[in-house]
């Protein structure tokens, strides 16, 4: 299932406000948040995601927008931006390409995710293969031992597990043959952490 961009953020924020508020928005709560003053704007995107069996509609009464569980769509997904490569080796330059990828929604939810193709082999030892697309969450303080996206000095990126060691940060590789990499935590910003992958045959 293909969602717009626009479309993943008002589903994603009606699943917080429910979840939050016990309630869905409405049309105007909707608008509202997303800069939209037209509220047939507003329910031309929410039609769309009923049609694509994300939200149904009770038109019996007011805050009427429903959840339709992504567990009983037999495998509903999102679109999630597939940003180009990343290393599984040594770092190489930082790639941005325009382009998505479909992932299952129970893999993101509604975190803020993207994707990028593994080139290398580094993270063998993890079943991370290259030419895999790994899904990431946008987070940038992961947790020792989280695989990362790391971006080194502003314009090299490589996929290793993390681990800050005071003031430096220690890239290890999944791979036996492979030495672990060393920075200062400064010359290290973290881009995303692995949550999911993506194989094709």
């Amino acid at each position: 299932m293909h969602l717009t961009k626009r479309q993943k953020e008002i589903y994603d924020f009606i699943r917080e406000c429910i979840a939050r508020d016990g309630y869905a928005p409405s049309l105007e709560e909707i608008g509202a948040e997303f800069g939209l003053s037209s509220v047939a704007t507003v329910h031309k995107h929410v039609q769309n995601l009923v049609e694509k069996g994300l939200l149904r509609k009770a038109w019996n009464r007011s805050r009427s927008i429903e959840l339709v569980e992504a567990e009983r769509q037999g495998g509903a997904s999102v679109q999630i931006p597939l940003l180009g490569a990343v290393a599984a080796g040594a770092p190489i330059e930082a790639i941005a390409t325009a382009g998505g990828i479909d992932v299952p929604h129970a893999m993101v939810g509604s975190k803020p995710a993207f994707a990028l193709v593994v080139q290398g082999e580094s993270m063998i030892d993890d079943h991370i293969l290259d030419g895999d697309v790994v899904v990431l969450e946008a987070r940038k303080a992961p947790r020792n031992g989280e695989t990362v996206v790391a971006l080194i000095r502003k314009d090299e990126c490589t996929l290793k597990r993390f681990y800050l060691e005071g003031p430096e940060v220690r890239l290890v590789p999944a791979n036996r043959r492979l030495a672990p990499m060393h920075f200062p935590a400064e010359d290290v910003e973290i881009q995303g952490v692995v949550i999911g992958l993506i194989r094709r045959f």
